[in-house]
């Protein structure tokens, strides 16, 4: 990692770190905070925007369709958890932070429920059962590695007719109330417009969010279904029961959306407030020769088409993130993506609500996404607007195959650091506790192994190296100097494996359920060999 340094010498001692706390300097007292070397990174240090010390840096991990995971259906357990494993080493190797793992499809599970079937993505028959948890092995895995794991739900999708809606398992929602089903042209949906719909989808996640330690709750696109030429989305029968109040269908349509996201939202702030609830919507809201305030972009409008309101989960506060998907190039007559990203940067201004932009790893290679700048060149135009904190990609299975060498340049100009996760809203809850006790000691390789104590609370440690023998707390204010992000249920170790010369300290701090950040620990300095 960083800086190489030549081999150490076969006969160099080993040198251990040791140094639980730094020496005190002139007028300091060896209890305080300065002497410890634990002194916060102040609010006003000035960071360095090429290595933002927080970044959303995610992945989709599509189960629909096999798309990403499991590669195919009917894969034996071992296989299906060593595809996983590759694929959360590929995406720590990349520098992401954060998977979006399909849980739930069609209606269904890639996860032990009590309401709903197994997803037959697992073994090949919805209701199939793997043998396992796959969402808890998921969970354990991404945390190991220091990796957020954000649940994707799909709220309404059942499925497509040949085969899903023609071999419902007989636990599957829509076969126990096939009043709450809707076919649409080549698919089926759960009805967005009936009450006992909504209760459902928001148990079903409040279920999840319950059970497992997951950091983030997903809703993608869909929502009522993509517009189908010549078909009709027949709700009348809860439009007639339910809309009474409302001037027009598509008013009500918005209004069931509207009213599923602010109380999943709810739901989730009273069970797990550190669990961060986002959607990732269709990347235009309105064109502008439709409403004023919408974008200068000509495609379809996910207000009137998905009937998602996004402007209102931004307005209202209901949703911790936005990710609206993007996957059209610079320059893109119809819906650009330089007009995009700022319109939506202006959206969030001010709001508290995080915009990260959705981006179309699986369009490398197409016009508009030719070379090896292809995601670059979108990252650079991101890097313009503050507001955007961060990218995620889909898919994952994208990222090694037809992106590899797209990504290979981001990793090279965006990802060289890695980057700790966006913190939830804490609530003004008191900072973490400290690392109290850090070892340090270089091996007879050169290597530098790090080691310290077990904090309650801990969900993250982040290890940092700063060169030098000062002890500026704001050179911790950026991840200039950040080495890596490990979980907290693994070893307490960290090796250093191409550590810099010269003296440094190292530092390691704590992330907490919300992701806040610990004031640094104190230091275990070395010298040079």
């Amino acid at each position: 990692m960083l800086l190489g340094i030549a081999a150490a010498a076969a006969t160099m001692p080993l040198l251990g770190a040791c140094v639980p706390w730094s020496a005190p300097g002139p007028g300091q007292d060896a209890a305080s905070p300065q002497a410890r070397g634990t002194m916060p990174v102040p609010d006003d240090c000035t960071a360095d925007p090429a290595h933002p010390k927080r970044q959303m840096r995610g992945a989709w991990i599509a189960s629909v369709r096999n798309i990403d995971w499991p590669s195919e259906a009917g894969l034996d357990r071992e296989e299906q958890q060593r595809e996983l494993r590759d694929m959360l080493d590929r995406a720590q190797g990349l520098g992401l932070n954060a998977v979006f793992l399909h849980v739930r499809p069609t209606a269904d599970a890639l996860y032990s429920s009590a309401k709903e079937p197994w997803a037959r993505y697992l073994t090949g028959e919805q209701g199939g059962d793997p043998g396992y948890d796959p969402l808890a092995f998921a969970v354990e895995e991404a945390h190991r590695r220091g990796i957020e794991l954000h649940a994707w739900f799909n709220p309404y999708r059942v499925g497509w007719k040949d085969p899903d809606l023609e071999n419902l398992d007989p636990d599957h929602p829509a076969r126990k109330h096939p009043g709450w089903l809707i076919e649409y042209a080549d698919q089926g949906y759960l009805d967005p417009g009936n009450p006992d719909v909504r209760e459902w989808v928001g148990d079903v996640v409040l279920d999840v969010v319950d059970r497992y330690d997951i950091d983030g709750v997903h809703f993608d696109d869909y929502f009522y279904p993509y517009p189908a030429e010549g078909e009709k989305f027949d709700d009348d029968r809860s439009f007639k029961r339910h809309g009474g109040d409302f001037d027009s269908r598509a008013d009500w349509r918005r209004d069931n959306v509207d009213t599923l996201v602010s109380e999943v939202d709810e739901r989730i702030q009273q069970t797990k407030p550190w669990v961060r609830f986002g959607i990732s919507p269709f990347g235009i809201w309105r064109n502008a020769d439709s409403d004023p305030a919408g974008s200068d972009t000509e495609g379809l409008e996910s207000y009137s088409a998905q009937y998602a309101d996004t402007l209102a989960w931004i307005r209202d506060g209901t949703v911790d993130y936005i990710v609206p998907q993007l996957y059209w190039p610079r320059g893109y007559d119809v819906a650009d993506y330089a007009e995009l990203v700022p319109w939506w940067s202006e959206q969030v201004s001010g709001t508290g609500v995080d915009l990260y932009i959705g981006q179309a790893a699986y369009r490398v290679g197409e016009k508009g996404f030719r070379g090896r700048g292809a995601l670059t060149r979108q990252l650079e135009l991101n890097a313009q607007h503050g507001e955007v904190g961060g990218d995620l990609y889909f898919s994952i299975s994208d990222l090694t195959g037809r992106a590899e060498k797209a990504m290979g340049a981001v990793g090279e100009e965006y990802y060289s650091r890695p980057a700790l996760p966006p913190a939830a809203d804490s609530g003004g809850r008191s900072a973490p506790a400290l690392v109290t006790e850090l070892d340090a000691e270089r091996t007879s390789s050169g290597e530098v192994r790090l080691s310290w104590n077990k904090v309650k609370g801990a969900r993250f440690y982040a290890v940092y190296r700063v060169p030098g023998e000062g002890d500026d707390p704001c050179a911790l204010a950026d991840a200039s100097h950040l080495l890596a992000v490990t979980g907290a249920d693994a070893e307490r170790a960290f090796t250093d494996t191409d550590p810099a010369e010269g003296p440094v300290r190292y530092h390691v701090t704590v992330l907490d359920d919300y992701r806040a950040e610990s004031a640094p620990g104190p230091a275990a300095r070395l010298s040079p060999g």
